[in-house]
């Protein structure tokens, strides 16, 4: 897939060969259903191919709220198509990370460790995007091992991107929980920051030095040879999907939290000079 976007191009052809024995107006109405105006038509398709690739075009496929309503309409695509024809574009849909139940109902979605939101104002995410989609292939892969050490490999990319983007050095020698203890500091969320509002109060800086020490347990658990990034000298025994939840849910928690703070224009940091 096209990087952010959470329906592959290929998936989306395969539903639009699904329509082309459907008639125009069913095509029309199945796309105005769910609120979706025509794009520019591209007549070397074929009539039908080109009126709903011009739907496809204007579906923004990085917004979950659009492709939400883009997979409805391609459930109404499949309605009634014998199971022969629709399996090709279901099998692509479920390479996406989506699953398809007996009544043709589109459910899942790739994975999303960090909401789109909270990269939209940095100046340069790849490096957190990268690993964005690392941890969505891994999920698909069925590679624990892989989404452990690629959540880590988050945590510490997010912290250096965080203080690039607040002008600070960045040591590359340092290792995780230095530098995400740099990164709290300078946004005022560090525990033993005195800042005024619920930032300073005793339940935040509970729940910020909770989220501290699940990044050294990320880091604790990729170092000790249960992530990848570090050869280990036998097999990974007992690593399995909820531990790559866990370790999801971890870097979740954290990266959000501190682009979201970075983002904030009300932010304790912003008022008290921080950095």
């Amino acid at each position: 897939m096209h990087r952010g976007e959470l329906v592959s191009r290929r998936t989306r052809r395969a539903f639009r060969e699904l329509a082309t024995d459907t008639v125009l107006r069913e095509i029309v109405a199945m796309w105005t259903d769910e609120g979706f105006p025509p794009g520019p038509p591209n007549e070397e398709q074929g009539e039908r191919r080109s009126l709903y690739q011009s739907y496809l075009d204007v579906v923004d496929w990085t917004d979950p709220a659009h492709v939400k309503r883009a997979l409805r309409v391609f459930e109404e695509t499949a309605r009634g198509i014998a199971p022969q024809y629709t399996a090709d574009a279901f099998a692509r849909l479920a390479q996406d990370g989506y699953r398809i139940d007996e009544n043709g109902t589109i459910t899942g979605g790739p994975v999303t460790v960090i909401k789109p939101a909270s990269l939209a104002l940095l100046q340069d995410a790849v490096a957190i995007r990268d690993h964005l989609d690392r941890i969505s292939r891994a999920v698909s892969d069925s590679d624990p091992a892989q989404v452990v050490g690629s959540a880590k490999e988050l945590v510490e990319s997010t912290a250096k991107v965080v203080l690039h983007e607040l002008g600070k050095p960045v040591d590359e020698s340092d290792d995780l929980p230095a530098l995400v203890t740099q990164v709290q500091l300078a946004l005022g969320l560090h525990p033993s920051a005195a800042v005024a509002g619920a930032d300073g109060s005793d339940g935040v800086k509970r729940i910020l030095g909770g989220a501290m020490n699940i990044t050294t347990g990320l880091a604790e658990l990729r170092n000790r040879g249960y992530g990848t990034g570090h050869g280990p000298a036998g097999p990974r025994v007992g690593l399995g999907p909820r531990h790559a939840q866990l370790a999801i849910s971890g870097a979740r928690l954290w990266c959000e939290f501190v682009l979201d703070t970075l983002a904030d224009p009300q932010a304790p940091w912003r008022r008290s000079g921080t950095t």
